[in-house]
C-alpha cells in the first residue's frame, strides 16, 4: 500500500464557535500540502489534529501504507515542528534527540543523533544544556526532535519562525528531503516559507 495522509469532513468547535468545517484531503506519497488562512483561522488546530494533539468535533484522520506500533499509529510515523512544541530545557540538545527516540521504544543511536545536530548546525554544541541557546538554535533542536524516528509524514507550523538565513537554509534542505521521501505538510501565511505545494487548504473559506 502506498503512503497517503487524509482527512474526512474535519470540523472544530471551540465553546461552539465554528473554527473550521468540511476540511477534507488526500496528500500521497511524495507530496506536499500547504495550510494557509488568517490569524485565528485554526491553522495550528487543524496541524494538531492530523498530529493526533486534539481530536476533531467530527471528521476524521488517517495514515495509510505504514507500520505503526501503537494506538491509531500517528505518534510513530508523524515528525512534528511547531512554536507551541517545548524542547526540554534543562537536557543537551543530544539527550533532547535521545528521549525522542526512547519515547518511541527506539534504541539509543548515538550516530542518528550526531547526524541529525550535525544537518541542523548544532553538532558543536551538543553537549550544552538547551536553556543556553538563542530562540534559532532551539527551533533548530526542533527539527532535530522530529526527525529523529525518520518519519514518513512531517507536520511544520511556521517553519521559518525564530530562523536566520542559515537556518531558512537548513530547513528549505529538510523540507527538500521529506517531500522526496514521504509526506510534507506545511502550515504558514507567509508564502515565502515554502518554494513548491501540490495541494492546499485554505481555511479562510472553511468557517
Amino acid at each position: 500500500m502506498d503512503l497517503a495522509l487524509a482527512a474526512k469532513n474535519l470540523k472544530k468547535l471551540f465553546n461552539w464557535r465554528v473554527i473550521f468545517r468540511d476540511i477534507s484531503f488526500d496528500v500521497p506519497q511524495g507530496k506536499t500540502l500547504l495550510i494557509t488562512g488568517r490569524n485565528g483561522s485554526g491553522k495550528s488546530t487543524l496541524v494538531k489534529i492530523i498530529s493526533g494533539v486534539l481530536a476533531p468535533t467530527s471528521g476524521s484522520v488517517s495514515i495509510s501504507g505504514v507500520a505503526a506500533r501503537k494506538g491509531d499509529g500517528r505518534h510513530d510515523v508523524l515528525g512534528l515542528v511547531s512554536p507551541y512544541l517545548q524542547m526540554y530545557d534543562e537536557f543537551s540538545a543530544s539527550e533532547n534527540v535521545q528521549f525522542a527516540l526512547a519515547i518511541r521504544g527506539l534504541k539509543p543511536d548515538g550516530g542518528r543523533v550526531d547526524e541529525l545536530l550535525n544537518r541542523v548546525g548544532l553538532y558543536e554544541r551538543r553537549n550544552d544544556a538547551v536553556r543556553t541557546y538563542s530562540s534559532g538554535m532551539k527551533q533548530r533542536v526542533k527539527y532535530a526532535f522530529a526527525l529523529a524516528h525518520r518519519p514518513p509524514v512531517l507536520l511544520l507550523d511556521e517553519p521559518m519562525s525564530n530562523l536566520d538565513a542559515e537556518g531558512i537554509s537548513i530547513v528549505r534542505d529538510i523540507m527538500s528531503r521529506q517531500r522526496n521521501e514521504g509526506i510534507l505538510v506545511v502550515a504558514t501565511n507567509d508564502l515565502t516559507d515554502i518554494d513548491h505545494y501540490d495541494l492546499r487548504v485554505d481555511l479562510n473559506a472553511a468557517t
